[in-house]
């Protein structure tokens, strides 16, 4: 397929105004200037060059309105139509952040509301909806935890992050100012109690856990965590990465979370990825609200107003309130499922994802054979004597229509070498999910039977596959007159 460039034509526009209106304007006044130059000429065509080439482009790409897409450690499932369509009804769209209070009331409302629902699925105490994403929400979390020590007069400097948590983790606890300190699995996969007990000092501010993990299992020792950590004088940190396989079923603060964050755009009805909006609430336990970034919606009994309560508050995160199209989602899908339907979405998330472990184990050797959350981590390491690496396989699955699960993610050994991970979420069917069964087990076959089909694969995609160590190392960044690339 040709790019835009390739397209142009001398002379031809996908536009007609009057001339006489931009006599005393250039060219000059309207392109930024890093769009001006030599290198930097607009391609000439059509509307209707456009709209097709964009839309064939459209065409070329996979999304969850396509098929399955089982990244693990993502949760990237369908979200209703609806929501999207209630998020951008006029009174919400238009209300301008700098709108005067009592011309928002409705919105202010749905905020205040939303703090209550969070705290009655999570058993948090007060909520802040400002973080704009899930690194966002954790980072402020880190940055209470850090606050709330310093008020004591306590010097805690590290953070203990377990070695099959998100990468966010570590970044987070080094942006706040803390040491992070890894913190070894055993065996099952779950939290070292022992290594824990060793690590666990005066120096330690806290643990940052999600449960289930990222590793997809439940950590069925969590009291006994959090008494370690409780009883050291640390906090224990809910990452809510994984919330889509325990809401409904369990709390973290009835577990002994002090502090939260939830991926509303994962879990609540927004899709995830794509470059955004996303929204990272984070929640407390009473103790430390007020240390919440602010602003925060409050509600006299007569009017809502937007408020910085807590004078130890950590300030401000952002410009404004939050991303408020995703706390809308957020809303009506928590309202229109309700207590039994949310812990559906959560028993079904945790079916999907045992069924394909179930059916693919004796294909792909389990990293942990035991039962699991919301997905699940095989690994493709025994095809390795046949040539083939788990990145064939998961470039074979793109000509079966599938997206490849995520792979080689988690990192740590000796548990889980060359591996996928298959979260199929709640909103696939069993038809679906049979159909990447299938695919899976003839992709075993073909490993044993055929493995240059899996070494040069895919095939049928519109790219095939690609260097991607030159892509990474020689990225394509602009493209010139001639028609060249740079």
């Amino acid at each position: 397929m040709k790019l835009i460039f390739e397209k142009s034509v001398k002379g031809r526009d996908g536009y007609s105004l009057p001339a006489d209106l931009f006599e005393d304007v250039s060219i000059a006044d309207c392109i930024p200037d890093y769009a001006l130059g030599a290198k930097k000429t607009l391609s000439e065509v059509s509307e209707v060059d456009v709209v097709r080439h964009f839309t064939k482009l459209s065409k070329l790409n996979y999304g969850i309105d396509d098929g399955l897409y089982p990244l693990g450690s993502c949760t990237m499932k369908y979200n209703p139509k609806i929501n999207e369509k209630l998020s951008v009804l006029d009174n919400f769209v238009n209300a301008h952040p700098f709108s005067p209070e009592d011309t928002v009331q409705g919105c202010l409302k749905i905020m205040y509301e939303l703090d209550k629902l969070l705290c009655e699925i999570t058993g948090m105490d007060r909520y802040s909806l400002v973080p704009a994403a899930g690194a966002h929400g954790e980072l402020a979390g880190v940055f209470i935890i850090r606050k709330y020590f310093t008020d004591r007069g306590e010097g805690r400097h590290k953070m203990l992050v377990p070695d099959s948590a998100h990468g966010t983790n570590p970044a987070s606890c080094a942006m706040a100012g803390f040491k992070s300190v890894e913190l070894k699995s055993n065996e099952k996969g779950t939290v070292n109690k022992e290594e824990l007990k060793r690590l666990m000092d005066e120096d330690t501010a806290g643990l940052m856990l999600t449960n289930p993990n990222t590793v997809g299992l439940f950590d069925d020792e969590i009291q006994a965590i959090e008494q370690i950590v409780h009883q050291k004088g640390g906090l224990l940190y809910y990452d809510g990465a994984n919330l889509n396989a325990s809401f409904g079923i369990l709390r973290p603060g009835d577990t002994g979370f002090d502090i939260t964050h939830i991926n509303l755009h994962k879990t609540f009805s927004t899709p995830h990825g794509g470059g955004g909006p996303g929204a990272g609430p984070v929640g407390v336990k009473k103790f430390l609200a007020s240390y919440l970034p602010s602003p925060l919606v409050t509600f006299d009994g007569k009017k809502y107003r937007l408020t910085g309560d807590g004078e130890k508050n950590i300030g401000r995160l952002r410009a404004f309130w939050c991303n408020f199209p995703v706390m809308l989602k957020a809303y009506a899908w928590i309202l229109s499922l309700g207590e039994k339907g949310l812990r559906n979405v959560s028993e079904t998330s945790i079916i999907n994802a045992n069924y394909v472990f179930a059916k693919l184990k004796n294909y792909y050797r389990p990293a942990y054979d035991r039962f699991c959350a919301h997905e699940c981590v095989i690994t493709a390491r025994d095809y390795k004597q046949y040539g083939i690496k788990t990145l064939d396989v998961a470039k074979r699955l793109m000509d079966y229509g599938f997206y490849p699960p995520t792979i080689y993610f988690p990192h740590f050994k000796p548990h889980a070498k060359e591996t996928m991970m298959i979260e199929p979420c709640e909103s696939e069917s069993k038809e679906t999910i049979d159909q990447f069964i299938t695919a899976m087990i003839k992709i075993s076959h073909e490993a044993k039977t055929n493995p240059e089909l899996l070494k040069n694969a895919p095939h049928k995609t519109p790219i095939r596959r690609t260097d991607e160590v030159l892509a990474a190392r020689r990225p394509v960044l602009h493209y010139d007159d001639e028609l060249k690339l740079k």
